[in-house]
């Protein structure tokens, strides 16, 4: 066994924006007030790039934690930021992205992205689209996992970023919802804008875009559902707001108001929420693309821990 440190991505929930850093990171984590201040003071906790210290305040953003742990250590993965290279050819790949790796640089983002995961590991992208996120046509938040593709050639750029406009790309995800949804399959037909009264969360808003999530139960449990969510439209933390305003919060997201208690219980550190497939018409030759991810462990452990 050797010391190894796991390093977590937690977004800031409304509830605890204001609070002492070792308060607030003792509720996140479930850990004692005594755990999460000595974290702190070993430097272990960033926000913004900046080090907290036991008594700052947290603001609404998101906290960078290093866990050290005793575990059995794998090899290193093949592509920096613990990417999977799920589907590959001249033209695109798709990766599976783990919680904890954005899309592609941003303003305040100081971990790891898909964009430089797959430069660093030698993958060519297109060139097109800003210098930031080329070859990037769509995009997976930090806390969400699963499937992403990205365009190898410029032919694929442009023929991709028309499928996902005019809305011809299949884009399946999984998820566990709180409670039991009446109907049990359906469609949320939904405008989603920016939350009026914080920047880093979304709402249903009358003068939002426009966003449609189709949704169907797979399994129940006493507790939560499992749904397959098809998406329409992709607007950032769609199936989060629609389940969220559905009164159907998804576990672990406790930043629209999960169940702390469910989420601590299934020990969740984010939402149950995974892009399961991805499917598109290639942009060389017209065929079918179709790809399939696994649960993450911690997702998988999670369902465990509902169906026992």
């Amino acid at each position: 066994m050797r010391t190894v440190t796991e390093t977590r991505y937690l977004p800031v929930p409304d509830a605890v924006v204001g609070e002492r850093a070792d308060a607030a990171l003792a509720r996140m984590l479930g850990l004692s007030r005594t755990k999460a201040a000595e974290l702190l003071s070993a430097g272990a906790v960033t926000m913004g790039g900046r080090t907290l210290a036991k008594s700052d305040r947290v603001d609404d953003g998101m906290l960078t934690v290093d866990l050290p742990g005793e575990r059995d250590v794998s090899p290193e993965p093949e592509i920096p930021g613990g990417l999977v290279i799920a589907y590959e050819d001249d033209d695109v790949v798709v990766v599976d992205k783990p919680v904890g790796v954005a899309a592609h640089a941003s303003p305040g983002w100081t971990g790891p992205t898909v964009v430089g995961g797959l430069v660093t590991a030698g993958v060519r992208v297109s060139t097109l689209g800003p210098p930031e996120r080329q070859g990037i046509v769509h995009r997976l938040d930090v806390g969400t996992s699963g499937l992403m593709v990205v365009a190898k050639s410029d032919i694929a750029y442009s023929a991709l970023k028309r499928a996902f406009k005019e809305r011809t790309v299949e884009k399946i995800y999984h998820a566990v919802a709180q409670g039991h949804l009446d109907p049990t399959e359906g469609t949320i037909d939904a405008p989603i804008g920016r939350h009026p009264r914080s920047d880093w969360k979304f709402a249903v808003m009358q003068d939002g875009k426009a966003s449609i999530t189709h949704y169907e139960v797979l399994e129940m449990f006493p507790a939560a559902s499992l749904l397959e969510i098809h998406l329409e439209t992709g607007r950032t933390h769609q199936i989060r707001v629609h389940m969220t305003a559905m009164r159907h919060t998804l576990a672990g997201d406790i930043t629209y108001g999960a169940d702390p208690v469910l989420a601590k219980r299934l020990g969740l550190t984010r939402q149950w929420l995974h892009a399961r497939e991805l499917a598109f018409a290639h942009p060389a030759h017209g065929e079918e693309v179709r790809v399939t991810s696994p649960y993450p462990d911690d997702l998988a452990a999670a369902l465990a821990v509902l169906r026992g």
